[in-house]
C-alpha cells in the first residue's frame, strides 16, 4: 500500500475529533458526562429555521445540484444581512460566495494561495482549520503565540522580517477562539495597513461576530479603512443560530478574493444543500427578534460559568464576546493531563489548551453551552481535580 503524504503525516491529532468517542466510552459506563468540550450549544435554532427547512425540502427543485452559485436568495440574503449589520454593501453575485461552514471555506483558501516556501501567519493557539489549510498546502506555518502580554492580539510588528518577506496569508479571528480576546478599531486599522504594505491577504473570521454582552458590539473588517483591498471575511450561522451541524456559511471581500475561492470549490464539492440555504434566509429574518433572547440565555451560562469557576479558585475573566471561557492553569499543571484527568476521573470534557497549539499551554478551554446548574457542577468536579492534582 502507499505511504502517506508528508502533508497528512504533518497534521497534529484534532482533539476535537476524539472527544465524541471518549464521550461514547463514558456514558456506556455509566458515568454522569457534563460535556464543555466543542462550541455546540445544546439550544434549538430559531423555530421559523426549522419551518422553512421542512417546507424548501419538500420541493424537488432543492434536492438538485446547488453548485458554486447555490440558492441566489440566500446569497441575496447574507449580503443584505452585512449592509444591515455592518454598514457594508456586497454585491451578491460577485463580493460573497456561500459555504459549507465558515471552516471548509477557510482551509480551502489556502489551496489557492500557498505553495512550499510559502508562509501563512497563525494564532496559536486558534482554530486548527487555519493550520490544516496551510499544512495541506505543503507551506509553513508561523505559530505567532497569543498570549496575555499582547492582550491576545497577533503583534504584526513582532513577526520576523525573514518570515515577513515569505507571508502570503495572515489569519486572525476576534472575537476570538479559543481566548475570547476581542480586537480594537486601531489595532485593527494597524494590521489591515500592515497587510497592504507587505501584500499578505488578512483571513479575517468573524464567525463568533454576534456572541457578544454588555453592550460590546463586534466589527466587521471592512469596518476600517483599507480592509476591501487586503480582506476576506468569513461568517457562519452556526454559532449565532445554534445551527452547528447545518453546515452554512458564507465569505464576503473583493470579486478577485471571492472568486479565487469559489475556483477552488468549484473544484471540491458542489455545494450545499439548497434546503438549508433557504433556511439560512429565515435565519437572517430572525436576527432582530430572536438573537437577544438567545444571548440572554448565554449571559447567564456565561455568568454561571465564571462565578462557579472562581469560586473553585480559577482566576477567570468574564469575557464580553464568544462561548468561552480560557481559564489559567497553575504554574507546572500539564493541560493535557488536567484535561485527562477531569474526563477519566469526573466525566467532565473540557478542551485543552495545547490541543489548540502549543500557545495554549497552560490553560483549558470551558464552553457554557449547557445550563446554569450543570456548568456549576462541572467547575466543583473542576476543582477537585486540580486539587488532587496539586498535592
Amino acid at each position: 500500500m502507499p505511504n502517506h503524504s508528508k502533508r497528512f503525516l504533518n497534521l497534529p491529532v484534532y482533539m476535537l475529533a476524539t472527544i465524541p468517542q471518549k464521550k461514547r466510552e463514558l456514558i456506556a459506563r455509566g458515568v454522569d458526562v457534563i460535556d464543555l468540550g466543542a462550541g455546540d450549544a445544546d439550544l434549538a435554532p430559531p423555530p421559523k429555521v426549522v419551518a422553512a427547512l421542512i417546507e424548501a425540502a419538500q420541493n424537488p427543485a432543492m434536492s438538485r445540484y446547488g453548485f458554486g452559485l447555490g440558492l441566489p436568495a440566500y446569497r441575496e440574503a447574507a449580503a443584505a444581512w452585512m449592509a444591515k449589520r455592518f454598514g457594508q454593501t456586497f454585491d451578491p453575485l460577485t463580493e460573497l460566495v456561500p459555504l459549507i461552514g465558515s471552516k471548509e471555506g477557510i482551509a480551502h483558501l489556502a489551496l489557492a494561495y500557498l505553495e512550499p516556501g510559502d508562509v501563512a501567519i497563525i494564532p496559536d493557539p486558534g482554530y486548527l482549520a487555519y493550520l490544516g489549510g496551510t499544512l495541506l498546502s505543503n507551506a509553513e506555518p508561523y505559530l505567532y503565540p497569543i498570549t496575555p502580554r499582547t492582550n491576545f492580539l497577533v503583534d504584526v510588528d513582532e513577526i520576523p522580517a525573514d518570515v515577513r518577506r515569505r507571508t502570503k496569508l495572515l489569519y486572525l479571528n476576534y472575537p476570538n477562539n479559543p481566548t475570547a480576546a476581542v480586537a480594537p478599531r486601531d489595532y485593527l486599522k494597524k494590521v489591515v495597513d500592515w497587510c497592504a504594505k507587505h501584500d499578505i491577504l488578512l483571513v479575517y473570521d468573524n464567525a463568533y461576530s454576534e456572541m457578544t454582552f454588555d453592550g460590546y458590539v463586534a466589527p466587521s473588517i471592512f469596518e476600517i479603512d483599507g480592509a476591501r483591498e487586503v480582506a476576506l471575511e468569513f461568517h457562519s450561522l452556526s454559532k449565532t443560530y445554534n445551527m452547528t451541524g447545518w453546515r452554512l456559511g458564507w465569505a464576503v471581500g473583493a470579486p478577485k478574493f471571492v472568486g479565487t475561492l469559489a475556483k477552488v470549490k468549484s473544484f471540491l464539492d458542489t455545494g450545499q444543500f439548497m434546503a438549508t440555504q433557504a433556511a439560512g434566509i429565515a435565519a437572517f429574518e430572525s436576527h432582530a427578534e430572536w438573537l437577544p433572547g438567545n444571548l440572554d440565555t448565554f449571559r447567564l451560562r456565561r455568568d454561571a460559568a465564571v462565578t462557579a469557576f472562581r469560586a473553585e479558585g480559577f482566576r477567570v475573566e468574564s469575557p464580553k464576546a464568544s462561548m468561552y471561557l480560557w481559564v489559567p492553569l497553575p504554574e507546572g499543571v500539564s493541560s493535557v493531563a488536567f484535561h485527562e484527568r477531569l474526563m477519566s476521573e469526573e466525566g467532565v470534557i473540557a478542551l485543552a489548551g495545547k490541543s489548540l497549539g502549543d500557545g495554549g499551554e497552560g490553560f483549558f478551554r470551558v464552553s457554557f453551552i449547557t445550563s446554569p446548574e450543570r456548568i456549576a457542577e462541572a467547575a466543583r468536579r473542576a476543582g477537585a481535580v486540580l486539587k488532587r492534582m496539586m498535592v
